[in-house]
């Protein structure tokens, strides 16, 4: 059985009409980063931050999977191969896709999160400064997102997953963010075969082994079908 790690970020939504992260003009839709994406933003103005995710959760919501997630599920699905999804996407349209076996290593919008406890909870569709943890009662209850300056979840298991790998596939990302973005590099230095699908060549495209560009709706599928058809 071939093992697959897939590393997805923005590209692979972006055909599901989820907006991506607009880095060349330090805007994230109409909001600076600095705002509504680090813990001292939700200190200073825990409303605003609500109501950017309330936004965002109620756009993912709204959004259906598209045929790239469709894609890695029917590889999933297929035993001859171990597909672990690591997504840095906050929505669920993975999972709504088909796929079960999935890190979301920056959280999701279906989370909440107590920064006073720790206590963590399936979020309602609309969250407010005052909602109190239903463990410890206070009102410090904020979106389970890994905001910037934060450690990403579960990064022993998905580093120890990657260096195990036959196969390293990023799909969607545009090779800027750590840690995701040193995925590759330490796929390479493992001596595992790495693949590059994405809109246009990366930040890292180069150290890829193979790359192929064009809409995650066309290059994933493709790639899924010729690898399925060649076998394990």
């Amino acid at each position: 059985m071939a093992k697959i790690v897939i590393l997805t970020g923005a590209g692979i939504s972006a055909e599901s009409g989820i907006r991506t992260f607009r880095a060349s003009d330090g805007l994230w839709e109409e909001h600076r980063i600095e705002d509504v994406a680090t813990p001292e933003g939700f200190a200073r103005d825990p409303a605003l931050v609500h109501r950017f995710y309330n936004a965002r959760r109620a756009a993912a919501a709204a959004a259906a999977p598209n045929a790239a997630h469709r894609a890695l599920a029917e590889l999933e699905a297929d035993p001859r191969f171990e597909v672990l999804v690591v997504t840095q996407n906050v929505d669920d349209l993975h999972e709504r896709g088909g796929s079960h076996n999935v890190i979301h290593m920056h959280g999701t919008l279906a989370g909440a999160l107590c920064a006073a406890c720790g206590a963590r909870w399936p979020a309602p569709m609309e969250m407010r400064p005052a909602d109190p943890c239903p463990e410890c009662g206070r009102p410090a209850t904020r979106p389970d997102i890994v905001w910037f300056g934060e450690m990403p979840y579960r990064m022993e298991e998905i580093w120890t997953a990657l260096r195990a790998a036959d196969l390293f596939v990023s799909i969607g990302t545009s090779g800027n963010v750590y840690p995701a973005a040193g995925f590759v590099a330490d796929a390479m230095h493992a001596g595992v075969p790495t693949l590059e699908l994405n809109l246009e060549p990366s930040a890292g495209t180069r150290l890829f082994d193979e790359a192929r560009h064009g809409p995650a709706t066309t290059v994933v599928p493709e790639w899924v079908a010729g690898l399925r058809a060649r076998g394990a």
